[in-house]
């Protein structure tokens, strides 16, 4: 369980971190993690967004730690940590799915460059995600 805790820790610590690296204003692979119409980027991240995002995704990254008892929970009560591994779960698996147009394996919308990602890298990473954090709290469950 251990070495599943921290493959999943690792992933999410990763990409907390290249989230602050956009925040601090690094540029690579930014314009390929933001759907577009073709022509233009569909939003403008802001930096109090993209710093949510990262500040999430490296607390998820301590919460799967603390799943794997690689950390103490001493933060949260067990239940908060159960409880929010199969929030993380679900919205990993609903980015997965996607909104049916722009983002996940069933957007409508293909041909740009967030979409070739999404298909190849994005949406399956999410799904590999999301099937980690279920084995996760399926083993730490009593």
């Amino acid at each position: 369980m251990n070495v599943m805790a921290w493959m999943l820790g690792t992933i999410l610590f990763l990409l907390g971190g290249l989230h602050i690296y956009w925040i601090v204003g690094g540029k690579f692979g930014a314009l390929a993690a933001i759907p577009s119409n073709g022509s233009e980027l569909l939003f403008k991240p802001k930096k109090a967004g993209t710093a949510f995002v990262a500040g999430a995704l490296i607390f998820s990254g301590y919460i799967a730690l603390a799943l794997g008892e690689v950390v103490h929970t001493f933060i949260l009560a067990e239940w908060m940590v159960s409880t929010g591994g199969w929030i993380i779960a679900l919205v990993f698996f609903i980015r997965t799915i996607g909104d049916f147009h722009w983002v996940g394996f069933f957007k409508k919308k293909k041909g740009t460059l967030f979409a070739h990602w999404d298909t190849r890298l994005y949406s399956p990473l999410c799904l590999f995600i999301a099937i980690l954090w279920v084995t996760l709290l399926m083993r730490w469950m009593p």
